[in-house]
């Protein structure tokens, strides 16, 4: 009788020790942050960081977070940017999770010497959390770019 192995995908790649662990996701935590921690600190008065918007103007203009200010990630440079404060954190979002360009606006944003999160979920959890809007179009606004 011929015994079979099994071969486990999850246990294929060796765990990392709890430090090496815990290291990874503190980083992690270091350069994202989530709609409703974003939603607590404004609802408290703690929105010491900059809220932006990096979908089209028009996408902006139909949706958006109320506070946040519209800079298109393909239009992030240093004149752009000259306005913004290095000692303020910059929180970028985009569309939502299928959506690139929130990590795009942190890249471009972090070359230029900005501290910067991404808001995971972007404007489509923003909204299926059910967190105000601004915008022409408000709730109606279509939900991807």
């Amino acid at each position: 009788m011929t015994t079979q192995t099994r071969f486990s995908l999850v246990l294929e790649t060796p765990a990392a020790s709890p430090e090496q662990t815990h290291r990874h996701y503190m980083n992690k935590l270091s350069v994202e942050t989530d709609v409703s921690d974003v939603k607590y600190d404004m609802q408290h008065g703690l929105n010491d960081f900059l809220l932006l918007d990096v979908r089209s103007s028009q996408a902006y203009g139909e949706c958006h977070v109320p506070g946040a200010i519209n800079l298109p990630s393909n239009q992030i440079n240093a004149e752009t940017t000259a306005a913004f404060g290095k000692d303020r954190l910059i929180v970028v979002y985009c569309w939502g999770p299928a959506c690139n360009g929130g990590t795009k606006g942190a890249a471009r944003l972090s070359a230029l010497g900005f501290q910067v999160k991404e808001m995971l979920g972007g404007i489509e959890y923003w909204r299926r959390e059910g967190n105000e809007v601004e915008g022409t179009s408000g709730h109606s606004a279509c939900m991807n770019g």
